[in-house]
This record gives C-alpha cells, sequence and structure tokens, in this order.
C-alpha cells in the first residue's frame, strides 16, 4: 500500500461566490491554507464538494485546478462516482488524465442496485483506469450500504485499495479491516469516529471538521500516532459539538458557514439549500468560538 495514503484529509468545500458560481481563486487560496497546517492529502468533489450540484465541465475544472494549485505537494483524492456505471467510469478516466492521485465511487443514489450489481458497478470502475479506487461508504445520503461482505469481495480487485465510510457504524468499519486483514485502507467519513477507526487498525479520516479546525484534526492524528491517546481522546471531545451542530441546517451548508465564521469564506451552497436561519447560526458561532478557544489552549499544551 502506498504510505501516502493516510491522515487527515479535509472532505474540501467547493467555494462559490454569490452568483453561485465556482471560485477558483477561493479554491486556490483554500488548498494553500490546508497545505500550510499540515493535512496528509485533500478530497475534493465529494459530498461537502457537493458533487451532485457540479455539472461534469466543473467537475473537470475543480480537479484540473485543484491538482494544478496542490503541485504534488500531498495526495488529492477526487470524487468520480456518479448513478450510472458509464458516467462514473467517465469521470474516474478524467481524474487519471488530469493526473489526481485517487479516485473516490460512492455508491449510486436513487436507483436501489443490489449487493452483486453494485459488485459489478465498482469493478467495472476498477477495471477501466490503473488509479487506486477508494469505494465511499454514505448511506445516510445514497440510502445504499457497503456491507463487509461487499467491500471483502471487491477488495479482491487490485487498485480498490480501501473504503471511506460515512454510516458511523464503527462495528462495520471493524469488519472491513478485520476481513481484509488490514491490508485495505479505512478512512472515517464522520468525525466523531475518528479516533475509534484508528484505534481498530484505521488511516485516517477524510473529515468534515478539517475544513473548519483542520490543525486541530492533524493534533488528533499526531497524539495518536505518538502513543498519547489520553491527549487524542481530549481533542476527539472537543471536536464532537462541532459534528453535532451538523444538524443546524440542511446538508451541506452548515460547514461552509462554519468555514465563514473561522474566516475561510467557501461562500454559499448551491440552490436549493438555503443559508442558515439566524438563531441556528448565533448556535453554530457559540460552537466555533468554543472550539476556537480549544484550538488555542490546545496549541500551547499540547506538542506534536
Amino acid at each position: 500500500m502506498d504510505d501516502r495514503f493516510h491522515g487527515i484529509i479535509p472532505a474540501m468545500a467547493t467555494p462559490f461566490s454569490k452568483s453561485h458560481e465556482v471560485d477558483y481563486g477561493a479554491l486556490r487560496a483554500l488548498i494553500d491554507w490546508y497545505v500550510e497546517c499540515g493535512v496528509h492529502g485533500l478530497s475534493i468533489c465529494g459530498s461537502q464538494g457537493e458533487f451532485f450540484a457540479l455539472d461534469r465541465d466543473e467537475h473537470i475544472l475543480v480537479m484540473e485546478r485543484t491538482v494544478d494549485a496542490v503541485g504534488g505537494r500531498i495526495p488529492v483524492y477526487a470524487g468520480t462516482g456518479a448513478v450510472s456505471t458509464r458516467a462514473a467510469i467517465s469521470l474516474t478516466q478524467a481524474a487519471q488524465t488530469i493526473g489526481v492521485d485517487m479516485a473516490m465511487a460512492i455508491t449510486p443514489s436513487f436507483i436501489s442496485p443490489k449487493a452483486d450489481e453494485l459488485a459489478q458497478h465498482f469493478e467495472a470502475i476498477a477495471r477501466s483506469t490503473t488509479l487506486p479506487i477508494l469505494l465511499y461508504n454514505n448511506p445516510p445520503r445514497t440510502h445504499l450500504n457497503i456491507t463487509p461482505a461487499l467491500f471483502a469481495q471487491c477488495a479482491a480487485i487490485e487498485n480498490i485499495v480501501g473504503i471511506k465510510d460515512s454510516s458511523g457504524d464503527i462495528t462495520q468499519v471493524i469488519e472491513y479491516v478485520r476481513l481484509t486483514q488490514g491490508r485495505k485502507l479505512a478512512f472515517a467519513g464522520r468525525d466523531t469516529i475518528i479516533l475509534a477507526i484508528l484505534l481498530h487498525g484505521g488511516h485516517g479520516a477524510i473529515s468534515p471538521a478539517a475544513n473548519v479546525f483542520p490543525r486541530l484534526l492533524v493534533k488528533l492524528y499526531d497524539e495518536f500516532r505518538g502513543g498519547r491517546l489520553d491527549r487524542a481522546r481530549f481533542i476527539s471531545d472537543q471536536l464532537a459539538p462541532l459534528r453535532l451542530a451538523w444538524d443546524l441546517g440542511s446538508f451541506p451548508v452548515v460547514i461552509k458557514e462554519a468555514m465563514a465564521l473561522v474566516g475561510r469564506d467557501a461562500g454559499p451552497a448551491r440552490l436549493p439549500i438555503q443559508p442558515l436561519h439566524p438563531d441556528a447560526r448565533a448556535e453554530l458561532s457559540s460552537v466555533i468560538e468554543r472550539l476556537r478557544e480549544a484550538d488555542a489552549a490546545l496549541s500551547q499544551t499540547l506538542t506534536r
């Protein structure tokens, strides 16, 4: 397994202007900030990146601009999933041409393929490219679940190298790791279980919260890797209210409003998603302020 693929990877929000156009200047600025904060990779065109709201030309241009801005400093993970196998293959092949490091294939939405159909879907994507493929399980959004048995079946394909799991089901993730004997990557997609996944042999997180507090997430990972589990657990506990705050508004607007509150504005979510109600924004602001205070205190008391 390529040892570049580990650690804290922001599940990057695609920045939009006030007129809801992709803001490529803001994209580059955010990328430079994430790299400066020490993240281990960057995930684009995923759920937090509103891939479902991007047209194909935008999707490809976001991948191109990101690869250019990153300049090889960290790996780029690009969402290339789609409802149809044909569309997912097309995006994955485009990602390979552009030079991303890893393609992420989310389960289809709207339709409800059976397990054998999902297996054929993922195999077809993997066979179409030489890129490593990370399966992406997000049943709260797609209403499909990649079971441990299905993952183990797909993992027999050499370039299906792992899974990002946003189900929040730690038992399931443990089974992913156990059934593949730790030979495949396992990334948390839900911030509250990052530490648990690491403890059970996972490799890191493709993290929504890392859009807002990337240094704090990197600190959690460093403390874990350094064997300082009490410190890692303390940081995890500090981050929990932010994950719970995602329910203050319609997905994915809360993450963007949180970014604005820490001075890293990524603009609005695309319609039909609306800005937060003022009361919800005030509640989110309170959560962010407490975390900013914790982040500052941790910077003074914890060492890498």
